[in-house]
């Protein structure tokens, strides 16, 4: 029993010999820096899978920074999936440019999957965002005036990080759209394009009243018009196809009157051959009613020598006159 013992503290001893030696650089280290952390908490990080050397090493920088920061704290931003020494970088940073920022916000920043330590860069050193985007494929922001001109605009915004806005506040998009419709808004409430061409500047200082960094991770310091060109005469090319409409419209309606003069003279010649036809039933009639008129008694041979001698001088008449000589209907 004494022997099992005996054996029992040989191995014991020979394990925590071997854990000392494989700590003790890393446990050195970080006393001689002032970094409290055991061996024993060394081991806790070995079996939990961290890497004691990344703690160790973040440790050792916020106590050279002057940050109190628990060695749990890190174990845990580790344990999230964070990065632990982007977020104790931005910490040191922040601190060194006054920027209020604690261990806390800055991990719920980086989890929530931006980058804190460039968040706190553009605290100290803004940015400059070009609206609209290039890379997205619109060079410029087109708006029409109210005289039908159109102006392409291009804008630089200037913005640095807001980091009590960082999580849960929109993005660059957000800001480079409320950018351009306040450009869009502003030039199309201009009178004339000239105004604005005279003094761009009264986009950037109506677009920067507006307060567009509302909800969003970014605090806009300036809004600069970088160049406005002239586009298009909108207003003269609808007036144009206005123009041609009526005049496509005022076409249609000639042909319809066209084609209704054409329908109602087609008419009329129906109507006259209709009555032509009538004159020449009722001509028809005649020798019939002379017949009947002989065979009565009511007219003699020299009445109609009479008739016969009026129509014979009726066609000369007409002769000397020009006019065609009518056929004598028999």
């Amino acid at each position: 029993m004494v022997q099992f013992l005996i054996g029992l503290v040989v191995i014991v001893g020979v394990i925590f010999a071997i854990m000392f030696l494989y700590f003790l650089n890393i446990w050195v280290k970080a006393v001689a820096a002032g970094a409290h952390i055991s061996i024993f908490n060394l081991l806790g990080m070995k079996l939990r899978g961290i890497p004691p050397a990344l703690i160790v090493n973040v440790k050792i920088m916020a106590v050279k920074a002057g940050l109190s920061i628990e060695t749990s704290e890190l174990e845990a931003h580790h344990l999230a999936r964070g990065n632990v020494m982007r977020v104790i970088q931005a910490l040191i940073a922040a601190d060194k440019a006054n920027i209020p920022l604690d261990f806390k916000r800055g991990a719920a920043i980086d989890l929530a999957g931006r980058n804190i330590l460039e968040a706190v860069h553009m605290s100290v050193i803004p940015k400059v965002i070009d609206a609209p985007d290039p890379s997205k494929g619109r060079p410029t922001v087109d708006a029409v005036a109210m005289d039908g001109v159109q102006l392409l605009a291009k804008a630089r915004v200037t913005v640095r990080t807001n980091l009590e806005r960082l999580v849960g506040g929109a993005g660059e998009d957000t800001i480079i759209a409320r950018v351009g419709e306040g450009i869009v808004t502003t030039i199309g409430s201009a009178e004339s394009h000239k105004k604005v061409l005279e003094n761009p500047d009264l986009i950037s200082q109506k677009v920067l009243a507006k307060g567009l960094d509302a909800g969003t991770a970014y605090e806009i310091l300036s809004i600069d018009i970088a160049d406005v060109d002239v586009g298009k005469n909108i207003g003269a090319e609808l007036q144009q196809r206005r123009a041609e409409a009526d005049l496509q419209i005022a076409k249609a309606k000639a042909e319809e009157r066209r084609a209704m003069a054409v329908a109602r003279e087609q008419e009329m010649k129906a109507l006259v051959q209709e009555m032509r036809a009538k004159v020449v039933e009722a001509e028809a009639e005649i020798p019939r009613a002379m017949a009947y008129a002989f065979k009565e008694g009511r007219l003699g041979v020299m009445d109609y020598y009479n008739i016969k001698n009026v129509q014979a001088d009726t066609k000369m008449r007409d002769s000397l006159a020009g006019r065609p000589e009518k056929k004598e209907k028999k």
